[in-house]
C-alpha cells in the first residue's frame, strides 16, 4: 500500500487518471486519432481513407466545391487537396467541371460511380461511428455533435 493507504493504479489506468487526461485539447486529439484509425480501417475496403472519403462526400453532396473551398473547409494544404482529387479523378469517382459562376475556377462533382461508392462507404463510416459511440446515449451523441460543431465552426 502507498503511504496514504491506497493502492496505486497501474498501467493504462494510471495514465488515464493523469492531469493530461483532463486536458480538453488532449482529449480531442486522442478521440480524433482513435476515430480516424477506426474510420480508415473501415473505409479501406472501399479504397478510401478519411480524407479521400471527405472529398468524395462533399462532391457527392452536390455543393459543387472548388478545390480552394475544400482546402479551407477540410483544413488541408491545397497541394494535399490536389492529390486527393487527382486520386479520386483517376478512379473516375469525381470530375472537375468549370464553375458556371466563375469560368476561371473548377468545381468538383461526383460521378455516378462516385455517388454509388460514397453511399457504400457512408454505411461503413456510420457503423464505425455507432460502434465508437456505443457507450453514449443518443441524446449525448447529438449534444456531442452540437458541441463539436461549435468548436469546428466558431463564426
Amino acid at each position: 500500500m502507498s503511504p496514504i493507504g491506497k493502492t496505486r493504479p497501474t498501467g493504462r489506468d494510471r495514465l488515464r487518471d493523469s492531469v493530461l487526461a483532463g486536458d480538453l485539447s488532449f482529449l480531442l486529439a486522442r478521440a480524433n486519432a482513435l476515430t480516424l484509425a477506426a474510420a480508415n480501417a473501415a473505409l479501406a475496403e472501399h479504397g478510401l481513407k478519411a480524407r479521400s472519403y471527405s472529398v468524395l462526400a462533399l462532391a457527392a453532396d452536390d455543393v459543387r466545391p472548388t478545390q480552394r473551398e475544400l482546402a479551407e473547409f477540410l483544413r488541408l494544404d491545397p497541394s494535399q487537396v490536389v492529390a486527393l482529387v487527382d486520386g479520386l479523378e483517376k478512379r473516375q469517382l469525381v470530375e472537375r467541371r468549370t464553375d458556371p459562376a466563375d469560368r476561371r475556377a473548377n468545381v468538383l462533382v461526383a460521378t455516378d460511380a462516385g455517388r454509388a461508392l460514397f453511399a457504400r462507404a457512408q454505411e461503413s463510416a456510420r457503423a464505425v461511428e455507432l460502434g465508437l459511440l456505443a457507450a453514449v446515449t443518443p441524446e449525448d451523441h447529438e449534444r456531442l455533435a452540437q458541441l463539436l460543431r461549435l468548436l469546428a465552426f466558431p463564426e
